[in-house]
């Protein structure tokens, strides 16, 4: 930021720095974005050639930043255009032809982003140069866009007076001239005849200006068509700017089908585009940001621009009260075999969010696929033993610890030594029990062995009954899955200790 302790008067200066600490405290606020920009421009009651170099480097600055972290916002770009305009004037026109083309980049394909386009013209009129001019409408009758008419008809009426060779590139120019001139003599009319006639130079051209009319007319009507494509999902954008309240499930499901349409499209330029324009709108919504990456990982050779994607939700926008993001992420440094950077992703995770079970879960099984099971074990200790992690996320990773064991390693022992051992700890913790109770239901028997895997299920639902502090509720609910089990493996005797049950639980 620059030193907003030169140029302006005290009380601008002080103003900005006020402004300034605003946005570094909170930078994803746009409000306080809005303020500072405004007060930049205002220095020293507005900025012209005459102004001091350091409120001019200031303003500069601001809008730098600014437009970094909004590039899509095609109003500023016409605005900081306007600025140096009003700094430098023509004088400066390589600096502001610069300043329009990062624009360009940034908004130019935007469905509505005639207001820019049209300030970049005005520009190149003011320095009245007519060969850019052209070359810009060149550019912009190709995009479809809200007012693409107009400007192919300035587009044509310029063709008509600019050179040939600015009019297509050198190797159609070439063919459309050559297919004229294989046309052999022209056929003139005189009087009840017609005589052959050798075309001349300004005949060839007048004809393959005609083409080149022609060809321009097609150019038309494709973009014609391509904005007839996309008008009905433009039109139900009702809010095209970022605002911290929920938008409508209208807008969330137009924005996938627009997402849909460009994808089947098959344009990268255009996709990648409308994504960042969606994402300006929908900057808080995770599936956004995840459809993106995906999107963007099914492309060749895009694992950089992969990782730029989740970085900016992780970074900026996406909460970490919600992580799924920041895993989807872990996941993908895994895959490019930057295992220690996953485990940092998590890990920065549990910072913020001490005991997240599904961030621990995830942490556990990114260490057994690199470090063996023991290595997920000892994550589940290290975070049972944790201090920062709470009483019911011990007791759910409890439960996953035994889920490893028996799972993953294929021993039932075991992991029944971990629930066994470790109940009398989380006698209120629901998750707990019924992976408990489930863990012995779906162990396998024969008839031989039944009997004795009874007496398992039996002992952990008389828990579940007589010692744990689960709610009325929550023992009524795995009594049913008690019950069940009762009526499709029990004995002879099964029936009358459903009945009893019955009566007890649901009497």
């Amino acid at each position: 930021m620059a030193d907003y302790g030169f140029g302006g008067s005290d009380e601008e200066n002080a103003e900005l720095k006020k402004l300034n600490t605003e946005v570094l405290e909170d930078p994803d606020n746009f409000e306080n974005w809005e303020k500072l920009v405004r007060a930049a421009e205002s220095l020293e009651g507005g900025l012209n050639r005459n102004s001091s170099p350091q409120s001019i480097v200031a303003a500069r600055d601001t809008y730098d930043r600014f437009l970094a972290k909004f590039p899509l916002l095609f109003g500023y770009w016409k605005k900081y255009a306007d600025l140096e305009f009003s700094i430098a004037g023509t004088e400066a026109a390589e600096l502001l032809r610069r300043l329009f083309e990062r624009g360009a980049t940034c908004v130019g394909l935007d469905f509505l982003a005639h207001p820019f386009w049209d300030k970049y013209l005005e520009f190149e009129e003011r320095l009245e140069a007519h060969d850019k001019i052209f070359a810009i409408l060149n550019r912009v009758v190709h995009i479809p866009m809200h007012q693409y008419a107009r400007y192919f008809e300035r587009y044509r009426h310029l063709a008509q007076h600019r050179p040939l060779q600015e009019l297509l590139p050198p190797d159609m120019l070439v063919r459309f001239r050559s297919d004229i001139e294989n046309d052999g003599p022209s056929n003139v009319q005189a009087g009840s005849q017609q005589t052959k006639v050798e075309r001349g130079e300004l005949e060839i051209e007048r004809e393959v200006r005609t083409r080149i009319d022609n060809f321009h007319l097609e150019i038309f009507s494709r973009t014609q068509t391509e904005t007839t494509k996309r008008w009905t999902y433009e039109s139900e954008i009702k809010r095209p700017y970022f605002h911290v309240t929920e938008l409508d499930e209208s807008q969330l499901v137009n924005w996938r089908k627009y997402l849909d349409f460009e994808e089947v499209e098959g344009d990268y330029i255009r996709t990648q585009f409308l994504y960042e324009r969606c994402l300006v709108t929908c900057a808080y919504y995770d599936e956004f940001w995840l459809r993106y990456a995906r999107w963007m990982l099914a492309q060749t050779e895009k694992e950089e621009e992969v990782r730029n994607i989740y970085q900016r939700a992780s970074m900026l926008y996406a909460p970490i009260a919600r992580p799924s993001v920041r895993l989807q992420y872990a996941y993908f440094e895994e895959m490019c075999d930057r295992v220690e950077l996953a485990k940092d992703i998590h890990h920065a995770i549990l910072v913020s969010l001490p005991g997240h079970v599904e961030t621990i879960v995830s942490l556990a099984n990114l260490s057994r696929r690199h470090g063996g099971l023991e290595a997920a074990i000892e994550v589940y200790k290290a975070q049972i033993e944790s201090t920062q992690c709470d009483h019911h996320a011990k007791a759910a990773l409890c439960a996953e610890w035994a889920r490893l064991l028996w799972r993953i390693k294929g021993s039932v022992e075991e992991a029944r030594k971990v629930f066994q051992e470790h109940h009398r700890y989380y006698l209120d913790s629901r998750p707990f029990w019924i992976a408990y109770l489930s863990f012995e239901l779906e162990q396998p028997t024969s008839a031989e062995t039944e009997s004795v895997q009874y007496k398992r299920i039996k002992q952990v639902y008389e828990d579940i009954r007589r010692k744990s502090q689960l709610s009325a509720s929550t023992v009524k609910d795995l009594s049913h899955y008690y019950m069940v089990y009762l009526l499709e493996r029990g004995t002879k005797t099964a029936a009358k200790e459903y009945m009893t049950l019955d009566r007890e639980i649901n009497g």
